[in-house]
């Protein structure tokens, strides 16, 4: 008896020389929703997200899968998301941008990371329009002790350090200028106010 070749295999599965269909199989499909719901329940995620994630995924998970067939399990993936509300871009970018805010960071630099996510300008727009430079630039200086939070004597190479730092983080010079200037008082009520608002 001879031994059984890949030649003897193929015969016996006529479709394997078939190319890949465009259409997703019903496991690419299972395998999407399960993804989806398992990305979705440990972290919030924009659309452009998930959609990146599962196609960097599917393209791993299975060896012959199209092109077509990728885009069409990650669009299946999204929609999924969607039904179940648990995709929202709008309320991504408003938290997104409420933290970063917290944290310190100018609205250029969140504008830059939302568009990054895949947030489009109008909705980071729209998420933007409450926050205030000036309490995150108070936020900054306080996490870099720069300005009114400044620990050790002025000199200009300090002055060239932290006004740059300020422009580095995407602040107007106006903003770091007045913050740089800021009395510890002036900078502690401007933390007060927007805590209180």
């Amino acid at each position: 008896m001879r031994p059984v070749t890949s030649n003897d295999l193929q015969a016996d599965n006529p479709s394997s020389d078939a190319p890949p269909s465009d259409t997703p199989t019903a496991r690419m499909l299972s395998w999407a929703r399960n993804s989806a719901v398992y990305r979705l329940e440990r972290q919030m995620m924009t659309e452009k997200q998930l959609f990146d994630a599962i196609t960097r995924k599917a393209r791993q998970k299975f060896e012959d899968i199209s092109p077509e067939q990728v885009k069409a399990v990650a669009d299946f993936a999204v929609k999924f998301a969607y039904d179940l509300n648990a995709l929202n871009d709008a309320d991504y970018a408003q938290l997104s941008t409420q933290s970063a805010v917290r944290s310190g960071k100018s609205k250029r630099a969140i504008a830059l990371k939302l568009s990054v996510k895949g947030i489009d300008r109008e909705t980071a727009a729209i998420a933007l329009e409450a926050t205030d430079d000036l309490y995150a630039a108070v936020v900054f200086a306080r996490k870099r002790a720069f300005g009114p939070f400044r620990r050790g004597e002025l000199d200009d190479k300090r002055k060239a350090k932290e006004l740059s730092a300020f422009a580095r983080n995407g602040f107007g010079f106006e903003i770091g200028r007045k913050v740089f200037d800021m009395s510890l008082g002036e900078a502690e009520s401007v933390l007060r106010k927007d805590a209180v608002t």
